[in-house]
């Protein structure tokens, strides 16, 4: 995906109350530390790992007060976005933060995240470059140093390889599948389901949608 270049993105990220730039900072300063410095309640912590534009994780946070939710972009171009999205929502449960997923257990304490949500992650193709993929075991062992005991993941994609790559990935990590589905919207819209812009985009080409969900 070729992503264009938003003037003044990283200047209106520094000075978004909301949102918080890593370049060069510690992740000690954040790790074990969101619930009683930025959200100041005890509330479980919900992550998006690479939030897009921000359409899913704001619904989330609209229909969810009382989880406290954390959207990951690593482009400032995209972030800015997700920004103008957060503006509508009324609640103080939404933060982003722009970091690369490599280093998330850099900023978060063992047993502080609940949930992560994965949402048409990029495939990253080439077999040289399955170790990027966000579902590949090393991402899954990363995720696993911050999840809570009861905690787990959700991911949703387009991409069928992408998604049989990933149930491959599941129990090499030492992962148990709970969820399973390659159709998600076969029956029309999922229940209790909020769709990301591709999702949308997808289901009204009629593309099929795959789910799992997957726990430790």
């Amino acid at each position: 995906m070729r992503l264009r270049n938003v003037k003044g993105s990283q200047e209106r990220i520094l000075d978004n109350k909301y949102a918080i730039q890593t370049d060069g900072q510690d992740g000690r300063d954040y790790r074990g530390l969101w619930r009683e410095n930025y959200f100041r309640n005890d509330h479980p912590i919900h992550i998006e790992v690479g939030m897009g534009k921000g359409r899913f994780i704001t619904e989330m946070a609209r229909l969810h007060p009382q989880v406290n939710y954390i959207g990951i972009e690593k482009y400032s171009s995209v972030l800015v976005r997700a920004l103008d999205k957060r503006e509508t929502l009324e609640g103080d449960n939404l933060l982003f933060l722009r970091m690369d997923a490599e280093d998330i257990d850099k900023y978060f304490a063992p047993g502080e995240i609940q949930w992560i949500y994965l949402n048409f992650s990029d495939p990253w193709p080439k077999d040289r470059h399955a170790k990027r993929r966000l579902t590949s075991v090393q991402f899954l062992e990363r995720y696993g140093r911050i999840l809570s005991p009861e905690g787990g993941i959700q991911f949703k994609t387009d991409n069928r390889p992408l998604f049989d790559f990933s149930l491959e990935q599941l129990p090499l990590a030492g992962w148990s599948l709970e969820e399973c589905s390659y159709d998600l919207h076969k029956d029309g819209p999922a229940p209790d389901n909020v769709m990301t812009e591709y999702e949308e985009k997808f289901y009204r080409q009629g593309n099929p949608i795959c789910r799992l969900v997957a726990r430790r």
